[in-house]
């Protein structure tokens, strides 16, 4: 029984040390506008480039998480930097911060309760 015990220990060791390290933080309009006005924070918007061209939060960067190159635009980014992620209803942007956390990012703030109209119409800056 001692050695089953251990083992199962060793593996849930094993599994927690290779899990995700990013963290992720669900965030209300007036929160995601409070954070995106902060130095160094860099707005991601997640909508497809025909979105992000009929709207934008102002000083946003568009990375599309349905496209196939959104892994391999994350992995270019630095994953210390505090990013505020947005869509158009907060379930791309979950799927995104999702990606993001895995691939260890470790400052991500989503904007999971609307979108990009709900932060328009909050008074968040809009290009």
């Amino acid at each position: 029984m001692k050695r089953v015990f251990a083992a199962v220990f060793a593996t849930s060791l094993f599994l927690t040390a290779c899990s995700s390290s990013g963290v992720a933080t669900n965030v209300g309009a007036s929160e995601f506008i409070a954070k995106i006005g902060e130095p160094g924070v860099v707005i991601v918007g997640v909508r497809t480039p025909e979105e992000f061209a009929a709207g934008h939060l102002r000083g946003a960067v568009n990375l599309d998480v349905s496209a196939a190159t959104f892994d391999s635009q994350i992995s270019a980014l630095d994953k210390n930097v505090a990013y505020a992620v947005y869509c158009r209803s907060g379930n791309r942007s979950t799927i995104a911060v999702g990606k993001m956390s895995d691939a260890r990012f470790t400052n991500l703030f989503n904007f999971n309760k609307g979108g990009f109209a709900e932060l328009a119409a909050a008074g968040a800056p809009t290009a």
